[in-house]
């Protein structure tokens, strides 16, 4: 799923490909949008808000979407061949005489007045890459539920926004703990620094093509989609496991011997190591700015 940064970087193309220029194309492929026409409006800019994208249109009108798991954005020169999937795909396509922008498989696409963008956004927490971005009140609301899984609460768009399954790991083993243990346990010291930490890992990565929290050369995360090579730091093999609340299990990365912590039912509290020798020594990860 796209995360905060990517989200981010998908804003900035639209922006770039729309903002300030008037439609010549728009096409809804969506039954209830079937007869809205926006030709003729411009387009004032693309703003990303979490994992939402909304796209301001002048008559104080609102194009919102969200990509979830396998929507996209792609961005085309005028004349040339759209390339994103299939054409049922296609949900929804704004374009101008320079540029075109086709959202493909968008799993959520709602077109709302301008003034009731809260109505699609209202709920969200604090954005980590948002001018609302307020630390106090992401860990206040991180913890005001204390018996709750960190890796679930870091989930919840409604605590902060932006932070997905990958940083939910990365996250969680640079604060050296499971993504099992209720956030009301993690050290104060951590917890007290893990707002900057989630922000710096996602400021860092927002003009990156390719998302790194490692800072190793060939390495670019220390444990999501690692399982079962040896982790960075200590060489032990990395466990995978799903995590979610019942509605929807996401896969879980984490070292067994770097973090502390409950680990899920049927997993050891630690790992066998790998065989062979172990991996080439690398400096410990700082685990807060």
């Amino acid at each position: 799923m796209p995360e905060g940064d990517t989200v981010w970087q998908a804003a900035r193309r639209l922006h770039d490909a729309l903002a300030g220029k008037v439609l010549t194309l728009s096409d809804f492929r969506v039954p209830r949008y079937a007869l809205v026409d926006l030709t003729g409006r411009t387009v004032l800019d693309v703003t990303p808000r979490g994992k939402h994208l909304l796209t301001h249109v002048e008559g104080g009108l609102t194009v919102h979407s969200h990509l979830r798991m396998d929507g996209a954005w792609k961005i085309f020169a005028a004349g040339q061949r759209w390339k994103g999937g299939p054409a049922h795909q296609i949900r929804v396509v704004l374009g101008n005489a320079d540029r075109t922008a086709v959202g493909y498989r968008l799993p959520i696409l709602d077109i709302l007045r301008t003034a009731d963008d809260e109505r699609a956004v209202g709920h969200l927490g604090p954005d980590l890459l948002g001018p609302d971005w307020d630390p106090d009140r992401a860990w206040a609301n991180l913890s005001a539920d204390p018996s709750r899984q960190l890796g679930e609460a870091l989930l919840d768009q409604r605590n902060l926004a932006g932070v997905g399954n990958v940083y939910k790991s990365e996250i969680c083993f640079l604060l050296g703990v499971t993504p099992w243990l209720p956030v009301g346990e993690v050290p104060p010291d951590r917890a007290a620094h893990l707002p900057a930490l989630a922000k710096k890992l996602l400021e860092a990565n927002r003009d990156r093509p390719v998302r790194r929290t490692t800072g190793l050369p060939g390495h670019d995360l220390f444990v999501y989609g690692r399982a079962p090579r040896p982790c960075l730091r200590c060489g032990t093999s990395v466990r995978v496991a799903e995590q979610g609340d019942g509605s929807r299990e996401r896969p879980t990365y984490w070292c067994p011997a770097c973090q502390s912590g409950p680990a899920p039912r049927g997993f050891s509290r630690r790992g066998g190591r790998p065989s062979g020798p172990p991996p080439p020594a690398a400096p410990p990860p700082s685990p807060w700015p």
